[in-house]
């Protein structure tokens, strides 16, 4: 298991566990970031991090990309 920020990029991951303060694990599942998902690291910019979830791009910062397990 390892956060999300340091998957290798372009391959699909299985989310294990999304982590943080009440506030942060709601935001990321109403983002489509949940456990049992998949999510695809895209790219990573200026440390943020572009991810597709849901057949979705979403642009997350690396902090929050640290709190998804896979």
């Amino acid at each position: 298991m390892m956060p999300l920020a340091l998957a290798d990029v372009g391959t699909e991951n299985l989310i294990l566990k999304v982590g943080g303060s009440p506030e942060v694990k709601k935001h990321l599942e109403d983002l489509g970031f949940v456990a049992g998902g998949t999510a695809t690291l895209i790219t990573v910019l200026n440390g943020n991090v572009i991810v597709k979830v849901k057949e979705a791009r979403v642009a997350i910062s690396e902090e929050m990309a640290r709190k998804i397990m896979v």
